[in-house]
């Protein structure tokens, strides 16, 4: 990369001079590109607003006040044939788009499964969209591969593999991190018995969404096994399919950290399972998986080395810019066999033995988004991670002892990781979804009702560090 300071020295070819342009001149097709006065305004608005946004501490929570109707209204006509000054376009999304988006990086923000991006990985996001780099090829990114590899074994040796020879790559999500993985399981299993017509995966009752829908995109069937506990043990896949002929089996799923109420799977027995019939193992950690840099939940993921392959979402607990999925392979030669993409243009990638991230999942183009992870846990240290994930711990600890403290309250279950779920005795579900409304629209909290065996119940996702335990009590004294 040419360095950007030095434009102002670059020479110009012989019996060449500079024409300037007028400000308002336009060459078509080749303005978009050029640092003129508009690029010049445009650096300093989006910088500011960039800046501002990055200095908000904590960053609020926002709701949308906006119909459907309102918001395209105000958006009809932004994008026509004629340009619009960025101060413009800008005015736009601070006025219409910005406040229409709940953060999902407020301490606030206590639904689903939150994100709380550190300040160093959202600049570095920036530098590498800038700088519009790219991780498809050791031949085109070797020092951004290099980088975002350092992370992965890293992550790899926390996992319980051999970091020296596990790999992979980042790839956008949980669901992308699952397809590519098991892509690569159901390509074993036909090279291990070419005359099965449909390969079957086993799967909890509590796996991920993505984990089915991957099955049915790859043309196997799942093969849903009933867990009473919600987390799946070798036992209840040993009951689940006595009598039945698995011949047809590939993989088996486990997750570590379901979305709704952060279960861990038995790993252990499972995994055990798995290498004696021969199955792929897969672990499904996208959200969950980060605690395996937590030294009070360690214990929790015994068996987690036995994975074949495994995921873990940087964009959700540790604290990483979205879109960002890790996913690891024990053996990436197996990957590597499945993804690899042959085309004419493609072989100068080849010549030469390099790490290619474009070999480990079903994507080619990708932008190096394990960067803004790398930067992040350089300048912060490992240990500063660990400690931010037992914050969400603790927290979830402390706050079940409220609930049990409160005759009006009861705990769904004891939290494995940063998940609580409660009922409000009494409540019926239109009651929840009430007392969440009015949360949000106080700002007070984003804590939407989930269900739990078919009863609506309240749920906090704590993930963000500053999220306080007064804001937990607000929270649960307009249950009263």
């Amino acid at each position: 990369m040419t360095d950007t300071g030095a434009y102002d020295e670059l020479p110009r070819p012989e019996g060449t001079r500079e024409r300037r342009r007028k400000p308002h001149e336009r060459v078509a097709g080749r303005a978009m590109h050029r640092v003129d006065q508009t690029t010049e305004q445009m650096v300093r608005s989006v910088l500011a607003y960039a800046e501002n946004r990055l200095r908000m501490d904590p960053v609020p929570l926002d709701q949308g006040t906006l119909t459907n109707a309102q918001l395209y209204e105000r958006l009809e006509g932004v994008i026509c044939e004629q340009a619009s000054t960025p101060d413009e376009v800008l005015g736009v999304y601070a006025s219409v788009i910005a406040p229409s988006v709940i953060s999902a990086d407020s301490p606030r923000f206590l639904g689903f499964i939150p994100a709380a991006p550190t300040k160093a990985s959202l600049l570095f996001d920036m530098l590498v969209s800038c700088a519009s780099i790219q991780g498809i090829s050791w031949l085109e990114a070797s020092g951004a591969i290099a980088a975002e590899n350092t992370v992965l074994s890293l992550i790899a040796g926390e996992a319980g593999l051999d970091p020296r020879t596990a790999g992979g790559t980042f790839v956008s999500g949980g669901s992308a991190g699952n397809l590519s993985a098991l892509a690569v399981a159901r390509e074993e299993a036909k090279r291990r018995d070419p005359s099965v017509g449909r390969w079957r995966v086993v799967v909890g009752t509590d796996a991920h969404s993505s984990v089915v829908n991957t099955l049915r995109l790859l043309e196997m069937d799942a093969l849903v096994v009933e867990t009473p506990d919600h987390r799946l043990t070798r036992a209840d896949i040993e009951r689940g399919t006595a009598g039945q002929d698995l011949s047809d089996v590939a993989a088996v799923v486990c997750t570590s950290g379901t979305t709704n109420a952060g279960i861990i799977d038995d790993l252990d027995s499972v995994g055990a399972l798995a290498q004696e019939r021969g199955w792929w193992f897969h672990v499904d950690g996208a959200y969950g998986g980060a605690g395996i840099f937590a030294p009070s939940l360690r214990a929790k993921y015994a068996g987690l080395e036995r994975a074949d392959s495994f995921i873990l979402d940087p964009h959700k607990w540790m604290f990483t810019p979205f879109d960002c999925c890790a996913l690891l392979y024990a053996d990436p030669a197996k990957a590597r066999r499945t993804h690899t993409q042959d085309a004419s243009y493609l072989d100068v990638i080849h010549e030469h033995e390099a790490w290619n991230p474009t070999d480990y999942a079903y994507h080619l183009t990708r932008r190096a988004r394990g960067l803004p992870l790398w930067f992040s846990l350089a300048v912060h240290g490992v240990g500063a991670y660990r400690d931010a994930i037992e914050v969400a711990v603790r927290l979830a600890a402390e706050t079940a002892a409220m609930i049990r403290a409160e005759d009006h309250l009861e705990l769904v279950r004891e939290p494995d990781l940063g998940i609580v779920l409660f009922r409000r005795l009494g409540w019926e579900e239109e009651d929840y979804h009430a007392w969440a409304r009015e949360l949000h629209q106080d700002e007070v909290a984003f804590i939407p009702p989930s269900a739990w065996e078919g009863e609506t119940v309240g749920r906090f996702a704590f993930l963000h560090p500053d999220t306080s335990l007064d804001l937990v009590r607000e929270v649960l004294d307009r249950t009263r």
